[in-house]
């Protein structure tokens, strides 16, 4: 098995055990000091900031599953080069509130530090995400048009 075969396993391993609920199992394919960044407006998503170490990443994969109630994907495209692994998801979350799904794509990329996650960095189209999270068209109010 290539080393990036193995890292790409090592990836659907920390997804399925998120996808599952295991905040926990997600974690132990970390590193201590992994670094997380996702690219998404934190002024409208403030969960959303930037994280540095398991601390700070179980906190945020905690605040994620309070709000949504199930976690699905699929990741049609996944990509391997030595230590670093790259996919292109379609994820679903399902809204505790509501029950309503968002769904939305994303690329994350993973770089690996003795067989762990060191990095992740995820990048997601969250101008269709933020108007599915608010649950309201945002067009008009980033154009100054009031919407009554």
């Amino acid at each position: 098995m290539t080393v990036e075969s193995l890292n790409k396993q090592r990836v659907l391993h920390l997804l399925d055990a998120f996808a599952g609920g295991d905040v926990e199992a997600a974690l132990a394919c970390c590193t201590e000091d992994v670094d997380f960044l996702t690219h998404a407006p934190i002024d409208v998503l403030p969960h959303m900031v930037p994280r540095h170490g398991k601390a700070e990443l179980r906190e945020f994969w905690q605040t994620l599953w309070s709000r949504y109630s199930q976690v699905r994907y699929k990741a049609p495209r996944i990509v391997a080069e030595g230590e670093e692994v790259a996919t292109y998801m379609h994820t679903y979350f399902r809204k505790r509130s509501n029950d309503r799904i968002v769904q939305f794509d994303m690329a994350v990329f993973y770089t690996f530090r003795g067989g762990l996650v060191a990095e992740i960095r995820e990048i997601i189209d969250s101008y269709d995400l933020v108007q599915q999270v608010l649950e309201r068209e945002i067009g008009p109010s980033i154009i100054g048009v009031r919407v009554d």
